[in-house]
């Protein structure tokens, strides 16, 4: 099994459990915090996968860092993936597990690409003309790219919509080159 398949079936393990505490944002955050601990500290990563450490002294240290920290059933959840040895996905889990809260919730993300980093304002326009544009609240995810020289390009799931500068000028050079081949 590929690690995102893998990765997605624990994060709907982890979705019905929050739904089972009715927390799906709490425990998105716990996910999300020890999944950027793990990026973030080596030493953290190291001793996860470390396969000189048994799986009871990695569950055990877990148990003593959560006790007091996050709900019993999380730890539980941690430390089976501990004992599947999955805990180096994680990060993934957590990423698999805000895209399936997001469809629980009736969002659906879209990546904007603009020439230029936009405001706080503009960011909110973007949001409110794709939600009505799709009918459904959007959560935009912006890049940069000088390269499309101005205007926007939103892909959301297998759709693109490109509305770049770059590629109006190109429309207007191949009509202009057509027109002079006539």
């Amino acid at each position: 099994m590929r690690e995102i398949t893998i990765a997605r079936n624990y994060a709907a393990a982890l979705l019905a459990l929050a739904r089972k505490s009715d927390d799906l944002q709490g425990w998105g955050r716990m996910i999300d915090d020890v999944a950027s601990a793990i990026q973030r500290d080596d030493r953290l990563r190291n001793f996860l996968e470390a396969p000189q450490i048994s799986v009871d002294q990695k569950n055990e240290v877990l148990s003593k860092a959560f006790e007091d920290r996050a709900p019993r059933l999380f730890l539980r959840y941690l430390q089976r993936l501990v004992k599947n040895r999955r805990q180096l996905l994680i990060p993934e889990i957590a990423n698999e597990y805000r895209d399936l809260v997001d469809e629980v919730e009736g969002r659906v993300h879209a990546q904007v690409t603009l020439a230029k980093e936009p405001d706080a304002e503009h960011r909110a326009v973007i949001a409110r003309q794709l939600s009505r544009l799709v009918g459904m609240p959007v959560v935009p995810q912006v890049r940069v790219n000088p390269n499309i020289l101005g205007g926007i390009i939103v892909r959301i799931e297998d759709k693109v919509m490109d509305g770049s500068l770059r590629k109006r000028v190109g429309i207007l050079r191949g009509r202009m080159l057509a027109k002079a081949i006539k």
